[in-house]
Formats: C-alpha cells, sequence, structure tokens
C-alpha cells in the first residue's frame, strides 16, 4: 500500500518549513522513513519503489498529512 500525502496539510511546502521555528531542521515523516523513500526538496517527495508500506511516516506526521492508500 503506497502512502498519500496531503500537501495542503503538509507543513514543508517552497524548500522550507512553514508552520513552525524549526529552522528547516524537521524531525518528521523523513527521518521516520527507514526504507529512504521520502525525501524534502521543495516539497516532501515519495519514492514508491523504496517505500516498504511501514507505517513510519504515518505515525510521524503531527499534521496528519501522510496516509496509507488502499
Amino acid at each position: 500500500m503506497p502512502i498519500k500525502i496531503d500537501y495542503e496539510k503538509c507543513c514543508w511546502k517552497d524548500g522550507k518549513c512553514s508552520s513552525c521555528a524549526c529552522g528547516s531542521a524537521c524531525i518528521g515523516c523523513v527521518e521516520a522513513c527507514s526504507a529512504g523513500a521520502l525525501e524534502r526538496k521543495m516539497i516532501v517527495e515519495f519514492n514508491s519503489a523504496a517505500c516498504v508500506d511501514c507505517g513510519a511516516c504515518v505515525d510521524a506526521c503531527k499534521y496528519g498529512a501522510i496516509s496509507l492508500s488502499s
């Protein structure tokens, strides 16, 4: 089951965190992904081929922007 990212809820926009004062030193979905399937660029990009469907990114996203799609 690949993930779905709701970019309206996602805090990473235009290459930076838009919702807190972390100074772009986020600890969230990208860091939780042990498979390296998520990467921060201008938006959080998802590599479905690398995803192992563990759901760690879903649990790590404090904004509810990531869900498992069916």
